[in-house]
Protein backbone atom coordinates (compact mmCIF):
# COMPACT_ATOMS: atom_id res chain seq x y z
CA UNK A 1 0.00 0.00 0.00
CA UNK A 2 1.38 3.38 -0.98
CA UNK A 3 0.92 6.43 1.28
CA UNK A 4 -1.89 8.71 0.15
CA UNK A 5 -2.08 12.48 0.28
CA UNK A 6 -5.03 14.67 -0.52
CA UNK A 7 -5.57 17.93 -2.27
CA UNK A 8 -8.75 19.88 -2.69
CA UNK A 9 -10.23 22.06 -5.34
CA UNK A 10 -13.37 23.68 -6.55
CA UNK A 11 -15.66 21.80 -8.86
CA UNK A 12 -16.97 24.80 -10.71
CA UNK A 13 -15.58 24.47 -14.22
CA UNK A 14 -16.80 20.95 -14.81
CA UNK A 15 -19.68 20.93 -17.27
CA UNK A 16 -22.46 18.41 -17.21
CA UNK A 17 -26.00 17.97 -15.93
CA UNK A 18 -25.14 16.01 -12.75
CA UNK A 19 -22.48 18.05 -10.97
CA UNK A 20 -21.58 16.70 -7.54
CA UNK A 21 -21.58 19.15 -4.70
CA UNK A 22 -18.85 17.24 -2.81
CA UNK A 23 -16.87 14.60 -4.67
CA UNK A 24 -13.91 12.45 -3.68
CA UNK A 25 -11.62 11.55 -6.57
CA UNK A 26 -9.10 8.76 -6.18
CA UNK A 27 -5.91 9.50 -8.09
CA UNK A 28 -3.98 6.78 -6.27
CA UNK A 29 -3.22 3.30 -7.55
CA UNK A 30 -5.40 1.52 -4.98
CA UNK A 31 -9.11 1.06 -4.35
CA UNK A 32 -10.26 3.13 -1.36
CA UNK A 33 -13.38 3.11 0.79
CA UNK A 34 -14.62 6.52 1.87
CA UNK A 35 -16.84 7.78 4.68
CA UNK A 36 -17.89 11.38 5.27
CA UNK A 37 -19.16 13.40 8.19
CA UNK A 38 -20.81 16.77 8.39
CA UNK A 39 -22.75 18.91 10.79
CA UNK A 40 -26.47 18.76 10.05
CA UNK A 41 -28.91 20.87 12.02
CA UNK A 42 -27.81 20.22 15.62
CA UNK A 43 -25.43 17.23 15.42
CA UNK A 44 -22.81 15.45 13.34
CA UNK A 45 -23.87 12.75 10.92
CA UNK A 46 -21.43 10.28 9.39
CA UNK A 47 -22.18 8.19 6.29
CA UNK A 48 -20.35 5.52 4.34
CA UNK A 49 -19.17 3.61 2.45
CA UNK A 50 -18.32 4.68 -1.07
CA UNK A 51 -15.86 2.45 -2.90
CA UNK A 52 -13.70 4.50 -5.24
CA UNK A 53 -11.43 2.76 -7.75
CA UNK A 54 -8.20 4.20 -9.13
CA UNK A 55 -8.84 7.25 -11.33
CA UNK A 56 -12.52 7.38 -10.36
CA UNK A 57 -14.67 9.78 -8.36
CA UNK A 58 -17.59 9.29 -5.99
CA UNK A 59 -20.29 11.92 -5.51
CA UNK A 60 -20.65 11.69 -1.74
CA UNK A 61 -22.84 14.78 -1.18
CA UNK A 62 -25.25 15.47 -4.01
CA UNK A 63 -26.95 18.59 -2.73
CA UNK A 64 -25.47 22.09 -2.44
CA UNK A 65 -23.04 22.26 0.48
CA UNK A 66 -24.53 23.82 3.59
CA UNK A 67 -21.73 23.22 6.12
CA UNK A 68 -18.32 24.84 5.73
CA UNK A 69 -16.48 21.75 6.97
CA UNK A 70 -16.82 18.23 5.59
CA UNK A 71 -14.97 15.40 7.29
CA UNK A 72 -13.50 12.51 5.31
CA UNK A 73 -12.16 9.12 6.35
CA UNK A 74 -10.57 6.84 3.76
CA UNK A 75 -9.17 3.35 4.11
CA UNK A 76 -7.71 0.75 1.81
CA UNK A 77 -9.44 -2.57 1.09
CA UNK A 78 -7.60 -4.12 4.05
CA UNK A 79 -9.10 -1.59 6.50
CA UNK A 80 -5.96 0.52 6.94
CA UNK A 81 -6.54 4.27 7.24
CA UNK A 82 -4.86 6.15 4.40
CA UNK A 83 -5.36 9.75 5.53
CA UNK A 84 -3.92 11.35 8.66
CA UNK A 85 -7.03 12.74 10.29
CA UNK A 86 -7.41 14.18 13.77
CA UNK A 87 -11.19 14.47 14.26
CA UNK A 88 -12.57 11.25 15.71
CA UNK A 89 -16.01 10.13 14.59
CA UNK A 90 -17.82 6.85 14.02
CA UNK A 91 -17.94 4.36 11.15
CA UNK A 92 -19.86 1.14 10.73
CA UNK A 93 -18.64 -2.11 9.21
CA UNK A 94 -21.16 -1.95 6.34
CA UNK A 95 -23.11 0.89 4.71
CA UNK A 96 -24.07 3.26 7.53
CA UNK A 97 -25.62 6.54 8.61
CA UNK A 98 -24.76 7.43 12.20
CA UNK A 99 -26.16 10.36 14.19
CA UNK A 100 -23.60 11.92 16.56
CA UNK A 101 -19.84 11.50 16.82
CA UNK A 102 -19.47 10.50 20.48
CA UNK A 103 -19.47 7.12 22.26
CA UNK A 104 -18.82 5.13 19.08
CA UNK A 105 -17.75 1.90 20.79
CA UNK A 106 -20.63 2.00 23.28
CA UNK A 107 -23.04 2.20 20.33
CA UNK A 108 -21.34 -0.67 18.46
CA UNK A 109 -19.28 1.39 15.99
CA UNK A 110 -15.58 2.03 15.44
CA UNK A 111 -14.06 5.42 16.22
CA UNK A 112 -11.69 6.57 13.46
CA UNK A 113 -9.78 9.79 12.60
CA UNK A 114 -11.41 11.88 9.86
CA UNK A 115 -9.63 14.75 8.12
CA UNK A 116 -11.32 18.15 8.18
CA UNK A 117 -11.88 19.69 4.74
CA UNK A 118 -12.54 23.44 4.74
CA UNK A 119 -14.78 24.06 1.72
CA UNK A 120 -14.47 27.80 2.30
CA UNK A 121 -18.26 28.12 2.19
CA UNK A 122 -18.44 27.23 -1.50
CA UNK A 123 -21.37 25.29 -2.93
CA UNK A 124 -19.20 22.65 -4.66
CA UNK A 125 -15.93 20.97 -3.72
CA UNK A 126 -13.76 18.09 -4.92
CA UNK A 127 -11.22 16.30 -2.76
CA UNK A 128 -8.43 14.52 -4.65
CA UNK A 129 -6.67 11.53 -3.08
CA UNK A 130 -3.22 11.34 -4.66
CA UNK A 131 -0.15 9.14 -4.17
CA UNK A 132 2.08 10.94 -1.67
CA UNK A 133 4.93 12.74 -3.34
CA UNK A 134 3.23 12.90 -6.72
CA UNK A 135 2.66 16.63 -6.67
CA UNK A 136 -0.50 16.48 -4.53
Amino acid sequence: MRPIACTAGLLGLWAGPAIAEFAVCNQSFDVVNVAIGQYERDEFVTRGWWTVGPNQCANVIKEKLQARYVYVFAQDVFGNAILNGSTNMCVGPKRFEIQGEKDCAVRGFLEVPYIEVDTQRTERWTLFLTPQGAGG
